[in-house]
């Protein structure tokens, strides 16, 4: 690589995206970056460029220019929407033209999610099921998932750009993130704040009158809050860094994120205990979700899979996430208050 490391980054404003992008500008080899970062508007491109942010008005939906911008990276970090596979194929074809056009195989660090390994039973939706957690160092068990897994085309199409040879390929995978983040990019006041997670529940609760949850609340789900996840990034990049064949990509490349597990009933209940407590309902005793309500609302539906994993590789590297389950359920409170004072944009 140049002297300047050339980092490209799609959702640097994200809840995520943000708070890598916050490290990767507080890193200590910050000075040898140069950090290009795809933005939807200039608004945000004007907060971003005093930060040391290069910026390009743009979105992933064009296929050209992310193909382009790609071209250019040494490193691509990638932390929007994980689903989208043409967004995908067409950073690999730029990584590719980069490749090309210096003999060295550029780094993709994709961010995936732990919905991948969730249960296929949607008849026992909110129902317990025992499921040995996966881990990302076992490998054949990912490598088992079925193709329609959540996640999984995008994921199979990184990994096998890897081992075509053109780019390493890192694919993190958070569980459900939480938490306000932090760092300058939180403080440009561009950053998505918030999860989707939470504010979805809040505000179903409040407009129920009652928490709620799918079927009996007894599925579970691994967290781990955003800023440990973003450290995550920068304890993987600096891995890379140290000794490129130490840290594991492509087939092997698996890094999840999670610090413990959380159950859906019991979520439902902390919400119900806030809303109740800021004079937002009445019952504080949540109840479970309608065939109705779930037709209509049908990402709530999700709430009602049951996931388990560990982050065994991602340790073995030295990530140390700090925040616990504790303090995940001590975080409801201000998501509910930040719901029912209107500061939060509940996505659809």
């Amino acid at each position: 690589m140049s002297s300047k490391i050339k980092i490209f980054f799609t959702g640097a404003t994200g809840y995520i995206g943000g708070a890598v992008t916050s490290r990767l500008l507080a890193h200590p080899r910050t000075a040898s970056f140069n950090i290009t970062a795809l933005v939807r508007t200039e608004d945000k491109a004007a907060k971003l460029r005093p930060l040391g942010v290069k910026t390009v008005i743009g979105s992933c939906s064009d296929i050209d220019q992310l193909e382009n911008l790609a071209s250019e990276a040494d490193i691509l970090f990638s932390t929007v929407d994980c689903d989208d596979l043409t967004a995908m194929q067409a950073n690999l074809r730029g990584l590719k033209r980069r490749y090309e056009a210096t003999g060295q195989r550029p780094i993709l660090i994709h961010t995936s999610g732990t919905g991948e390994f969730v249960d296929s039973d949607r008849a026992a939706a909110g129902t317990f099921l025992y499921q040995e957690p996966y881990t990302d160092v076992d490998i054949p068990k990912i490598e088992s998932l079925p193709n329609e897994a959540w996640h999984r085309n995008v994921d199979l199409e990184v990994v096998k750009a890897n081992a075509d040879g053109y780019v390493k390929t890192y694919i993190i995978m958070p569980g459900a993130v939480w938490g306000v983040p932090t760092g300058r990019v939180a403080d440009s006041g561009t950053q998505h704040m918030h999860s989707k997670l939470l504010p979805w529940l809040v505000q179903a609760a409040i407009k129920r009158s009652r928490g709620g949850f799918v079927g009996l609340g007894k599925n579970v789900w691994p967290h781990v809050e955003v800023n440990d996840t973003a450290d995550l990034y920068i304890v993987l990049l600096d891995s890379i860094f140290s000794d490129p064949h130490a840290a594991a990509s492509g087939r092997e490349g698996y890094y999840i994120a999670e610090n413990g597990e959380y159950g859906l009933y019991d979520t439902a209940k902390a919400i119900g205990v806030a809303a109740q407590g800021l004079g937002l309902i009445k019952d504080s005793e949540p109840t479970p979700f309608t065939d109705e309500e779930l037709q209509a609302q049908p990402k709530l539906a999700a709430t009602g899979t049951h996931c388990r994993c560990r982050a065994d590789r991602s340790r073995s590297i030295g990530w140390a996430p700090l925040k616990t389950t504790a303090d995940f359920f001590a975080s409801v409170k201000p998501e509910v208050e930040a719901v029912a004072a209107a500061s939060v944009a509940v996505p659809s």
